[in-house]
């Protein structure tokens, strides 16, 4: 288990999220298998298919569903001490969260009441966060003819209403058109710096993942198989990494050279190669061996997975596994969803 290390917690400033052996079951069935791991950070991305149990965890952590093990958050154990983590995390579901017949202010200003603001406050809140989440001109219409976009912003609106140190967002840009998405995206992204708080974004989509975290969490099959930054999931470590060599000549020698040390070369030019490093080696290996053969390196740059291939690969390796552990073959691997 890779674990995010960004800023070391202290014994003032726990981290974000701790779990430990996490078990979620309803009855016989486990939508938590034993979820492991620590997790820091400005924007983490919760990534996996649905049903891998994303949505869960959330809701373990905030202490509204029961579960085994163990589960903290900002110190705070979900099992105990629930109300006063709700107090310090805001919480966008995925499901529709609004009263019928409220319009956008009443919504919010219940949600900051239901956080212990007095009522001359919680409006004043309300308006706020509703300004920032871009609901202006219609926030005393009805929210039930709201278009999905503006439900959304309305949903971030209330979980920020209380000034939180940490926003969990369960698919916050689900079912919003290309104009929408982007504007939840800049919002999400803007959060850290202007409001002072974390961010758990939990999504299916890659893409924004790459777009906005710097870390990622990958659930699956109820599993935390990969907590670590962004670079870390893609390869950006110095071992098992892909690096593109540009040379001033003799391109094919050096990757011959460097094919007898097993680091697979592949020259696409004559002063250019592609070089899959050995597990454990970095691009040290590269200037050793060019040093040796007398060819001039004049720049290396690290290849980067994509982050479907970074996913996949981390999907895979659980599969296998789970299929070693128990003696059946793995099929042809994951798709892509």
């Amino acid at each position: 288990m890779t674990e995010a290390t960004e800023a070391p917690p202290t014994a003032a400033r726990p981290p974000l999220i701790a779990v430990d052996k996490l078990v979620k079951r309803y009855g016989n069935v486990f939508a938590l298998r034993g979820v492991e791991g620590v997790v820091d950070g400005k924007i983490i991305g919760l990534l996996g298919p649905n049903g891998s149990g994303k949505s869960t965890l959330l809701k373990c952590l905030l202490g509204i569903i029961p579960f085994e093990g163990s589960a903290r958050v900002l110190g705070l154990s979900s099992a105990t001490e629930g109300v006063a983590i709700r107090d310090r995390v805001g919480y966008m579901p995925e499901q529709e969260a609004y009263l019928s017949g409220l319009n956008a202010v009443e919504q919010c200003t219940y949600a900051a009441e239901l956080s212990g603001l007095p009522r001359t406050e919680a409006i004043q809140r309300a308006h706020a966060a509703l300004y920032y989440a871009g609901i202006e001109d219609k926030r005393y219409q009805p929210i039930d003819g709201y278009s999905t976009g503006m439900k959304q912003a309305v949903k971030l609106a209330q979980a920020l209403v209380h000034d939180p140190e940490i926003l969990f967002l369960d698919e916050p840009t689900n079912g919003l058109d290309p104009r929408a998405r982007e504007a939840m995206l800049k919002l999400i992204m803007e959060l850290p710096e202007r409001r002072k708080c974390a961010i758990v974004l939990s999504t299916h989509l890659l893409a924004d993942v790459e777009r906005v975290c710097d870390h990622a969490m990958i659930m699956h099959q109820g599993m935390l198989r990969f907590v670590g930054t962004i670079d870390e999931l893609r390869g950006a470590r110095g071992e098992d990494t892909d690096v593109i060599v540009e040379v001033k000549s003799d391109a094919q020698k050096l990757a011959d050279a460097l094919s007898a040390q097993d680091a697979a070369s592949v020259v696409f030019s004559p002063v250019a190669l592609s070089v899959a490093l050995p597990l454990g080696e970095t691009s040290a290996l590269v200037f050793r061996v060019a040093k040796a053969v007398g060819v001039q390196v004049r720049g290396v740059t690290i290849k980067r997975m994509t982050m479907e291939d970074a996913f996949l690969k981390v999907i895979a390796a659980a599969n296998a596994a789970a299929a070693a552990a128990s003696g059946i073959t793995p099929s042809e691997g994951p798709r892509a969803f």
